[in-house]
């Protein structure tokens, strides 16, 4: 039995794919999340530097996901976009980009550093300017960058 099995019976036999789909991703999510906190208790503190660990104090990585509305054009998207104010709003200003795609078939993909305090006015910017043209989907993200490459170099 595998996780779709176990939260198709949690949410019983009327659920339909997407409610299955979104619990399963929340629990993945979560598992993740918890095992990456659980990993880095055990971990005996690492020499290494963190990026920008003392100007980042108070900030969170933020990667959004702006889905595109497949069943709309793009001029159409761009021009709702530019209507809701979508350019002029997104990103908040004094709010630093880190990285913009635009990843095929998804949309764009938008890494924000983002001062906790200032959490909540990106994301209302978001509400009032990107919906209708786009889904969103939020996650909070760290940089492993350097970490990850001091493991693999320790390891050859």
């Amino acid at each position: 039995m595998n996780l779709l099995h176990v939260t198709h019976k949690v949410l019983g036999s009327s659920a339909n794919a997407l409610q299955v789909w979104k619990l399963t991703r929340n629990v993945l999510i979560a598992a993740a999340l918890l095992s990456v906190g659980a990993a880095g208790a055990q971990q005996a503190p690492s020499a290494s530097p963190i990026p920008n660990a003392e100007s980042d104090k108070g900030s969170i990585l933020l990667t959004v996901f702006l889905r595109h509305d497949q069943s709309k054009p793009l001029d159409q998207i761009n021009a709702e976009l530019r209507q809701q104010g979508y350019y002029k709003s997104f990103p908040p200003a004094g709010i630093e980009v880190v990285s913009w795609y635009v990843m095929m078939g998804i949309g764009q993909v938008i890494t924000l550093r983002v001062p906790a305090e200032r959490l909540r006015e990106v994301n209302v910017a978001l509400e009032k300017t990107a919906w209708g043209g786009y889904r969103t989907e939020f996650y909070p993200t760290y940089d492993y960058k350097a970490i990850g490459e001091e493991e693999h170099a320790k390891n050859q």
